[in-house]
């Protein structure tokens, strides 16, 4: 799969909700081995140029998907902190972000989860569920 770079609009685009599991189960694989091959902590679908709400973050245990995420809670305590993107090649800025987040989803045969991440987990959730919103971590730099 190729990475769509900034400034296709489809980057900031509001992605659609997954509702045939069957057709993601298909591209997972590809999904997660592009996010791999380009060196990624996370992906988000309209990173591949598909307008809808699936993400891959790379997490100690290895890659995990969420399909149809969303942030239930964030913390108060914040963090600053480098980022970078796979869209955005050789720039990187400087982001706040809340240190620990909720966030509810769906695994790849639709049965619904949540999870507590603090850190970089906590963080690259944040910034590959901005995506699906057609945030970019550019509009979010501390100037």
């Amino acid at each position: 799969m190729k990475i769509i770079t900034y400034p296709n609009e489809i980057l900031r685009m509001k992605t659609q909700t997954i509702e045939n599991f069957s057709d993601i189960q298909k591209m997972v694989p590809e999904f997660v081995k592009t996010m791999l091959d380009h060196d990624g902590i996370g992906l988000a679908a309209p990173q591949i140029g598909k307008s809808i709400k699936l993400i891959a973050i790379q997490t100690k245990d290895g890659p995990k998907i969420f399909i149809n995420p969303k942030i239930t809670s964030k913390s108060l305590k914040k963090e600053i902190a480098e980022e970078g993107c796979l869209s955005l090649p050789k720039i990187f800025g400087k982001v706040k972000r809340a240190y620990k987040v909720t966030v509810k989803f769906q695994d790849e045969n639709g049965n619904k989860n949540k999870i507590t991440a603090k850190g970089l987990y906590a963080r690259v959730l944040q910034h590959e569920i901005d995506h699906l919103d057609g945030i970019l971590f550019i509009d979010k730099i501390i100037k």
